[in-house]
């Protein structure tokens, strides 16, 4: 089997796009049409649904892809085998929640881009240790980073390379901050009860740092707190800048706000880990591996530089 057929179909299903499959592979639209016909064809099988919101992969599809990127890792591998004295170069693509992607991560990918110039790399944002999972497995992304504090999945290798400090905000003007005993020493605010009957907002389910707070809130007596859950940190900070309610939320996400005044802190929780993950069973490239190790070195210095 020709294995450009193959890498074609692995990167229409990661871009979802035949144009985008074809710029990212250097190739004219047409071409990845006749490639994908040519495997579909082959394999006997149709591999992608075509919509007018883009190229879908099938029930079919999907089984095959992990197959698919297992036979091009090995390709892959071969290649580098040959080429030991080779410099590193390929491409990374780094899956990661939205506040490292937003906040952490571009400044940290400029810088390694500049280091490896021969490494291209490829930003893609996931939310949860699940979606995360899924991608790693369909080599959608190499390497994950999430703010998690513990993740369950055993097909995944997880590292913990650093840590975010987490904080209950609000805005100025809210009640909650109006009452606040001691307003220059937020970390000592009382017990979460004097809070259950605010409205708060939280990061999607999955999100374990916000599952756990919404269970806290859950558990405690009387009527249930108002819990809106949204898949967006811009959009729970945005309700909470209105005054709307409380939000649980990576204090890097939210520095400017709390610099400028907009936003205040009524609680300070501790740390969540920064997680690393990559798959047990796929092979990580050498630009994957040197791309890794950068990142650990920049969570140790606390991103400075990077």
């Amino acid at each position: 089997m020709d294995t450009r057929l193959l890498r074609t179909f692995t990167t229409l299903a990661r871009t979802g796009s035949f144009t985008a499959a074809a710029a990212e592979l250097h190739l004219a639209q047409s071409t990845v049409t006749v490639q994908i016909r040519a495997l579909e064809k082959d394999l006997r099988v149709r591999l992608f649904d075509r919509l007018p919101s883009g190229a879908v992969l099938t029930d079919t599809g999907a089984r095959l892809l992990e197959r698919a990127q297992q036979l091009l890792d090995a390709e892959d591998r071969l290649h580098h085998e040959a080429h030991t004295a080779a410099p590193i170069q390929g491409s990374v693509t780094l899956g990661a929640s939205e506040s490292l992607c937003a906040y952490r991560l571009p400044l940290a990918v400029a810088a390694l881009s500049r280091d490896l110039p021969t490494v291209e790399i490829h930003m893609r944002a996931v939310g949860t240790p699940s979606e995360a999972s899924e991608q790693l497995k369909s080599g959608r992304v190499d390497v994950s980073l999430l703010l998690e504090p513990r993740t369950d999945i055993p097909h995944l290798e997880t590292e913990v390379i650093g840590h975010e400090p987490l904080a209950l905000v609000a805005a100025p003007g809210h009640p909650s901050v109006e009452t606040q005993a001691s307003p220059h020493h937020p970390s000592e605010l009382g017990e979460l009860g004097e809070l259950k009957q605010q409205t708060f907002f939280l990061l999607e389910e999955g999100c374990s740092y916000s599952d756990d707070f919404a269970r806290q809130l859950l558990a405690m007596p009387g009527e249930p707190p108002r819990i809106t859950r949204f898949g967006s940190i811009e959009a729970v900070r945005a309700c909470v800048e209105a005054g709307l309610g409380l939000a649980l939320l990576p204090v890097v996400s939210v520095a400017a706000d709390l610099a400028s005044g907009r936003l205040r802190t009524l609680r300070n929780f501790p740390e969540v880990p920064i997680l690393m993950l990559r798959h047990r069973s796929r092979w990580t490239s050498p630009a994957a591996q040197t791309v890794m190790a950068r990142l650990r070195r920049m969570a140790v210095e606390g991103w400075v530089g990077g």
